[in-house]
């Protein structure tokens, strides 16, 4: 019997009139990689950040680390009727552990205040491949440490923490998540997995027939994983999908698209999760490639952002009323 192919859907009209602004990067030559990902995300213009003041802070990195640059977006108001008013938001970019900064989230991290009325604190931790692993992850982890410490200044509540990652800062937040867990650290209350990169093993359906899909492919998931991990071997901190036990981790909301070779390990570890014990969202968004949310007035990139923020609404009450019980 052959193999079902993963990939048979159209995309979505919306995108499909955006794709000649979205350059096809080449990870061998990272210089070249990172300028012309730069001027992409230059060129897509500055967030509009209304009623929201965005801050850059440096915060303390791990022990022996350097400090770690973060942007803090603090709405101006809370939404009424919204319990996310105390919640704080750690968002963590993507670029393939190799490409990025934190700045590149701003239109997604404005939004997601505005609308949930959480304070958001983006980091921006150090890429590969001058820094392996685990140099991402200490610097995010810093990164939650000081947000659970600093709660009283922040006007947070440390007992409202949300991890929100895209691709490879998705898998980030899912090392973070697991990490707070075995060290007993700051209690996360949900995080959030936008097309995950969980996987260095890269043997799922949808990623061996990843040959030349749109925006990213397996060529370029096998380098991004190589500059990630250096010469050290995998374990289940640096590649979640390897990790044998998912139990006792924060709810998890997970968003897939259908036709991104990542699809299928975002799936498996939602299922995983599931069979662990773990509450899981799971939404799979139809006619979408990786990185389909660079095309901002998408209706679809709409519905996942209002989606998206709707999750951490619905934790951050759902959290009150816990309390209040």
């Amino acid at each position: 019997m052959s193999e079902i192919m993963p990939f048979s859907a159209a995309v979505d009209p919306d995108l499909a009139a955006a794709l000649a602004q979205l350059p096809d990067l080449c990870l061998d030559d990272l210089d070249e990689a990172r300028r012309i990902f730069d001027a992409m995300l230059a060129a897509l213009g500055p967030a509009d950040t209304s009623g929201v003041t965005v801050e850059e802070w440096l915060v303390p990195g791990a022990p022996d680390g350097p400090e770690i640059p973060v942007r803090l977006f603090v709405p101006d108001a809370c939404p009424d009727g919204h319990f996310g008013s105390r919640a704080v938001v750690l968002e963590i970019h993507g670029g393939g552990f190799v490409l990025g900064s934190a700045a590149q989230s701003d239109g997604l991290n404005t939004v997601i205040a505005r609308r949930t009325g959480a304070v958001v604190v983006s980091v921006d931790y150090r890429l590969a491949p001058e820094h392996p692993y685990p140099a991402a992850v200490d610097d995010c982890y810093a990164a939650l440490s000081w947000i659970a410490s600093s709660a009283a200044h922040l006007d947070i509540d440390p007992d409202r923490i949300v991890l929100v990652g895209d691709s490879a800062g998705a898998g980030l937040a899912a090392s973070v998540a697991l990490r707070a867990r075995d060290l007993g650290g700051p209690p996360i209350m949900l995080q959030v997995l936008l097309e995950p990169e969980l996987d260095d093993r890269l043997e799922t359906a949808s990623m061996r027939a990843g040959t030349d899909t749109l925006v990213w492919d397996n060529t370029k998931a096998a380098l991004s994983w190589r500059y990630y991990l250096g010469e050290q071997s995998p374990n289940g901190e640096s590649v979640p999908a390897r990790q044998s036990d998912l139990s006792g981790l924060p709810a998890a909301y997970i968003a897939v698209n259908e036709l991104d070779p990542l699809r299928d390990e975002g799936l498996e570890y939602a299922q995983r999760l599931l069979h662990a014990g773990v509450h899981v969202e799971l939404h799979l968004w139809p006619g979408t490639f990786h990185g389909f949310s660079l095309v901002r007035d998408a209706a679809v990139t709409r519905r996942a952002t209002t989606s998206l923020c709707d999750s951490i609404i619905r934790a951050a009450a759902k959290t009150v009323v816990l309390e209040n019980d």
